[in-house]
């Protein structure tokens, strides 16, 4: 028996307690990984509150990130004692996830924590870090994009991963610029490589035209909605937008002008089914990154906090990342 945050659905009521379950490997999930840590994301705040329908049985645990050790049924490729790191493939939605002491788990599932990075530099970064990397990696190899192309934009700068990407962005030479509805978040900003902080707002609005002037060389945008549709008129010729969240909705109302016209790319930036040799070079990209970061806000959280978490998630409150401890 082991601890986890057990969430229910009793008559459409959303409830979760820290509970003793049996979790062990089974033969559709033959490892059993020794949690240290988890993360919370967007994504977990849904899960924990019922909404996105993203959990289709109850009871369940939830935490989309785990990193720890292999405890048994990882062969000589994973074997005991073993570092390792879960993200995406619908774990903490359709499977159990990292809100638990123990994780049951497929080896698909599974990347080696590179070398020198440990478990909590692991899930800092979580699926907000391991997306803000591939966003980059994406934008780079698919866009081209090079730091003299000029500025980058990044919308949702306070969230995760805004967070890590302008950290990411600035760290390799690119001017950045951050858009927030947070006044209070723009030192914080700053402290992560924001050359220039522009109200959401501004960019709000319904598009009135297809091409307002070229300003961005690229954008890294979570938010979606009327918020993707005047950034990708504001792109460069030649420019790209990756596309890895709908915080401001999932709708987009824009026109072909700016993909026919200046040549814009639409990059959708996919951290759930990513392929394991991809998520591989993102993680170990990452572990070099991590070793000269700047000063993200991280806090640590246990299993019993995790509730009151996904609500200051869902209400704007967090800025940076929430780390769940699970090895005390």
């Amino acid at each position: 028996m082991v601890n986890a945050l057990v969430t229910r659905n009793v008559d459409g009521k959303i409830s979760s307690t820290v509970e003793e379950v049996d979790i062990r490997s089974t033969e559709e999930m033959p490892i059993l990984v020794r949690v240290e840590y988890s993360s919370m994301n967007y994504k977990d705040a849904l899960v924990q509150t019922g909404q996105g329908n993203l959990v289709k049985a109850y009871p369940h645990v939830g935490g989309i990130d785990l990193a720890g050790t292999v405890v048994s049924g990882g062969g000589d490729e994973f074997p005991d004692g073993c570092g390792v790191i879960v993200t995406g493939w619908r774990v903490g939605e359709l499977f159990w996830g990292g809100y638990a002491t123990h994780a049951a788990v497929k080896k698909e599932w599974l990347v080696r924590l590179p070398e020198g990075m440990t478990a909590r530099q692991a899930m800092t970064a979580g699926t907000a870090g391991f997306t803000a990397m591939l966003s980059v990696m994406t934008l780079e190899e698919r866009g081209g994009l090079q730091p003299s192309d000029g500025p980058v934009l990044v919308t949702g700068a306070t969230g995760g991963v805004g967070s890590y990407a302008m950290n990411i962005l600035a760290s390799v030479g690119y001017e950045v610029t951050a858009v927030t509805n947070k006044a209070q978040s723009h030192e914080y900003l700053r402290s992560l490589g924001a050359r220039s902080i522009l109200p959401r707002e501004e960019f709000d609005p319904d598009p009135k035209r297809p091409l307002a002037k070229e300003v961005w060389a690229a954008c890294v945008d979570s938010v979606g909605g009327n918020t993707l549709g005047n950034v990708l008129s504001q792109i460069k010729y030649g420019g790209s937008v990756a596309a890895v969240g709908l915080a401001g909705g999932s709708g987009l109302t824009t026109t072909v002008i700016p993909f026919i016209i200046r040549g814009v790319q639409l990059l959708g930036i996919d951290s759930v089914m990513c392929p394991t040799d991809r998520r591989s070079a993102v993680w170990n990209r990452l572990a070099d990154f991590e070793k000269a970061k700047g000063p993200i806000d991280v806090q640590e959280i246990d299993l019993a906090s995790i509730s009151e978490a996904a609500r200051r998630i869902l209400a704007g409150e967090i800025s940076g990342r929430l780390l769940v401890r699970l090895d005390r």
